[in-house]
């Protein structure tokens, strides 16, 4: 008996070590830009290896064109990507294949800048002045929407594409505002160049509530299970970011040189209270309302409804 057991332990340890290792599921992730302090949750999962327990390999991508990431999902060359909620309502209406599958940042980020010294005060001062913008379309209706709240419209404004040299055109007064500026990185921008930017924030000047940063899917193509997966390891590494903001920041910070400087610092301590604690969980009414926002703006002809805009990958 002893000979046949240690025999058949001998075998199991040989198969052990033939056999190769089960293959991990492998999904693509394109960021909306370069890697930065708002991908915090995406890049700590990995770095702790909570992808690799959810028998993932995240391929994590920076884009050659911020644009590019929802085309790309949508064209099914891409598993996820990294969008917003206002520009997905957009995208469905043009006919993108996208659903938003998860939240990464829950808050808005994007508001309205002006230098604190210069002469915009409020809202209504931007009448006959000039104002930057970066990306057409989004931008330009929650612009529109605050000058509606005091009274005025797109054409008290002289809107300039900036492209995406928000700060320099600020700076620079080639404009009296920005809108579209990130609240937790351009105002640090400003500040460390050693001038003081003042942000009006959208939600508080006419815009309903969004979701800033959200991962886009296309229905037709995505793998539930494993976005559900992908989503589970996110969850984890933003408990570890919430609990543990310092050491999250080094593990963050050292996957990249060009990552550890005083903008990135800044922005991360500004950022990481704004991850999505349950980036899986939907408030479906924040999508109508948004939906209906748009549509109040004639920014859409039609509305679309909320079960064509989110998809519930928990929901079995």
């Amino acid at each position: 008996m002893r000979i046949v057991m240690a025999a058949a332990f001998s075998l199991l340890s040989i198969l052990s070590v033939a056999l190769p290792a089960a293959a991990q599921d492998k999904m693509s992730v394109i960021l909306d830009w370069f890697v930065n302090p708002d991908h915090g949750p995406i890049i700590v999962a990995r770095e702790l290896g909570l992808f690799k327990d959810q028998n993932l390999t995240i391929d994590v991508i920076a884009p050659a064109n911020p644009t590019d990431p929802p085309r790309l999902v949508a064209a099914g060359r891409a598993d996820l990507a990294i969008s917003y909620q206002p520009q997905l309502h957009l995208n469905r209406h043009v006919g993108m294949d996208l659903v938003r599958v998860g939240t990464l940042v829950s808050t808005p980020l994007a508001c309205l800048v002006v230098l604190a010294d210069g002469p915009i005060k409020s809202i209504a001062d931007l009448s006959g002045r000039k104002v930057g913008f970066a990306v057409a379309g989004v931008q330009e209706v929650l612009l529109e929407a605050m000058l509606r709240k005091h009274k005025l419209t797109s054409a008290s404004v002289q809107k300039i594409n900036v492209g995406f040299s928000i700060s320099p055109a600020l700076m620079s007064r080639q404009v009296d505002a920005v809108i579209g500026a990130f609240r937790n990185f351009e105002l640090n921008q400003l500040d460390i160049e050693g001038v003081k930017g003042r942000c009006f924030y959208p939600e508080s000047e006419g815009v309903p509530p969004y979701d800033e940063l959200i991962y886009v899917a296309n229905p037709k193509t995505m793998n539930r299970d494993r976005v559900r997966r992908f989503l589970a390891a996110t969850e984890l590494a933003t408990q570890y970011i919430l609990n543990q903001p310092k050491e999250s920041w080094e593990i963050f910070a050292k996957t990249s040189p060009e990552l550890r400087n005083e903008l990135n610092r800044r922005a991360w301590l500004d950022t990481y209270p704004r991850f999505a604690k349950r980036p899986a969980a939907v408030d479906q009414g924040r999508y109508a309302n948004f939906e209906n926002f748009l549509f109040k703006m004639d920014a859409v002809k039609s509305r679309t409804p909320v079960e064509q805009l989110i998809v519930d990958v928990t929901a079995r």
